[in-house]
């Protein structure tokens, strides 16, 4: 599986999003991508009980742990790369989380128009 050139929506260097929990479609940290990620597991947020509760209520449940497939589960305060259409989704819903611009992958932008993410820039040292 070929991933794509780590960049981010700015351009510049694609920055780790987690590595606790250990994130990213590859389980490297980070927001990359390949054509294998249907999903689009491109863009770092940082969650928040809202935002999880609204996902597990529209089937995306990022707070239970499944072990089996390497993942812990989601908790308020942590960061995750979260699908581009969820993310899209969640603010349609009035619970989009803060993005981590230098860690969200450029292809989020097939999805998400940049200004939109822009607006929901968090302080990157959180």
């Amino acid at each position: 599986m070929e991933m794509d050139v780590s960049v981010n929506v700015l351009g510049g260097p694609l920055v780790p999003c987690s590595t606790q929990p250990l994130t990213g479609f590859f389980r490297d940290g980070c927001c990359n991508t390949s054509d294998e990620d249907v999903g689009s597991h491109t863009v770092c947020v940082l969650a928040t009980e809202e935002f999880l509760e609204s996902q597990k209520q529209s089937g995306n449940d990022l707070i239970t742990p499944w072990p089996q497939y390497a993942f812990p589960g989601v908790k308020p305060g942590e960061r995750w790369c979260l699908c581009a259409s969820r993310w899209l989704e969640a603010y349609r819903n009035g619970v989009a989380p803060k993005v981590f611009l230098e860690s969200t992958h450029k292809r989020a932008l097939e999805i998400i128009p940049l200004e939109l993410l822009e607006r929901f820039a968090a302080d990157e040292f959180n």
